[in-house]
C-alpha cells in the first residue's frame, strides 16, 4: 500500500510517499481502508517530536479517520465487513494517512450518512474537543454565557455550533479572516480581536470562557476577570498553565481529548440531523500531504484539510 511516514522526527521534508506494508487487524482490531485523513496540527508536533507521543519509527500519522471496514480482527461482533466508519485513532499507533489503517474497534462509530464520507475524517478529534471542553468540563447549560477566544478554527467551529445548539449565549473572537465563518457558525457576538480589545468588548460577566488561542500567559491572565465568580477557565493550549481566581472560586480545566465513542456516536447523529455542519476547506491527495505539513508550519493552512489515498 502507499502511505506518508517519516523514518527521523525533524521538519516537514522528513515526510515520504512510499510503499508500506499493509497492517493486519490483530484481536479487538478492524483493518480499514482509508477513505479520508484529516490533517490536525499536532500532526506537526508528533513529526517533529515536540509533541510527546512515544511512537515507533517509521510513524504513519494522522489520527483522524474515515473509510470502510475491510477486515475484521478476532473479538470484534460490533461492525461488518464493509460498513462506514469514523474514528479517532490512538495517536501513539501508525495512523491514517495511507491506503489502509488498523483501529481498536472501541474508537470507531458508524459514520455520518449524509455527507460524503472523505469529509467525515474531519469530525472525530476537533469536535470531541470541542463537546469535551463546553459540557465534560465547562458543564455548560442553556441560558448561560460563554467567551470562545480563538473561534476562527476548526475546534472554534464546533464550540460554537454546540454552544449554539445548548442556548447558550455565544461570545467569540476571531481574525478578520474568520469573522463571517464564526458568524454563520451561530456567535451571538463577534469580536474582532485584530481591532478591538476583548476585555472592552465583554461587558457583562461570562460563565465559560474556553480559551482555543495560542495567546501569552499574560494575554491569558488578563481575562480571567471576565468570569463571573465561581465560573470556569478551559483551555485546549495545554503547553500552558490555565490561569484562574480562587479568590473568587473561578475554577480551570485543561482539555485532554478522550475517544469518547457515546460522545462522538451524538455528534454523528446531529451531523445527520443538521443541526452542526462539517466543515472542510480542502480535499488533497494524499502525495501532497507533505505540502500540507509545510504549509501549515508557515502558516498558510485555514480551515479542515482531508487527504484522500
Amino acid at each position: 500500500m502507499k502511505a506518508v511516514r517519516f523514518h527521523e522526527f525533524g521538519g516537514p521534508e522528513v515526510l515520504r510517499f512510499e510503499d508500506a506494508e499493509r497492517p493486519v487487524a490483530g484481536t479487538g482490531q478492524v483493518l480499514i481502508r482509508v477513505a479520508g485523513s484529516a490533517f490536525n496540527p499536532a500532526d506537526g508536533g508528533i513529526r517533529s517530536g515536540t509533541l510527546p507521543f512515544p511512537v515507533t519509527l517509521p510513524h504513519v500519522p494522522g489520527y483522524d479517520v474515515s473509510g470502510i471496514v475491510e477486515v475484521l480482527g478476532d473479538g470484534v461482533d460490533t461492525f461488518d465487513v464493509g460498513d462506514a466508519v469514523i474514528g479517532f485513532l490512538p495517536m501513539g499507533a501508525d495512523g491514517s494517512a495511507a491506503e489502509y489503517v488498523v483501529a481498536p474497534a472501541d474508537v470507531l462509530v458508524p459514520a455520518p450518512a449524509s455527507i460524503e464520507l472523505v469529509d467525515a475524517a474531519a469530525l472525530p478529534s476537533v469536535a470531541l474537543t470541542a463537546w469535551q471542553a463546553l459540557f465534560d468540563l465547562g458543564g455548560l447549560t442553556a441560558g448561560q454565557r460563554i467567551l470562545i477566544v480563538g473561534a476562527g478554527g476548526a475546534v472554534g467551529g464546533y464550540a460554537i455550533q454546540l454552544a449554539a445548539r445548548a442556548r447558550a449565549h455565544v461570545i467569540a473572537t476571531a481574525s478578520p479572516r474568520s469573522v463571517d465563518a464564526v458568524t454563520r457558525a451561530g456567535a451571538d457576538e463577534v469580536v474582532d480581536h485584530s481591532t478591538t480589545s476583548v476585555r472592552d468588548a465583554v461587558d457583562e460577566p461570562v460563565d465559560l470562557l474556553l480559551n482555543l488561542a495560542p495567546i501569552s500567559p499574560a494575554e491569558f491572565e488578563a481575562l480571567v476577570p471576565l468570569v463571573r465568580d465561581g465560573g470556569i477557565v478551559v483551555s485546549t493550549t495545554a503547553w500552558m498553565a490555565t490561569p484562574g481566581d480562587d479568590a473568587r472560586g473561578v475554577r480551570t480545566a485543561g482539555v485532554l481529548v478522550e475517544p469518547k465513542t457515546d460522545e462522538l456516536a451524538q455528534l454523528v447523529a446531529l451531523v445527520d440531523r443538521g443541526e452542526i455542519v462539517v466543515d472542510v476547506a480542502q480535499r488533497v491527495p494524499l502525495s501532497t500531504l507533505p505540502t500540507i505539513h509545510a504549509e501549515a508550519a508557515a502558516g498558510e493552512i485555514h480551515g479542515k484539510v482531508v487527504a484522500l489515498p
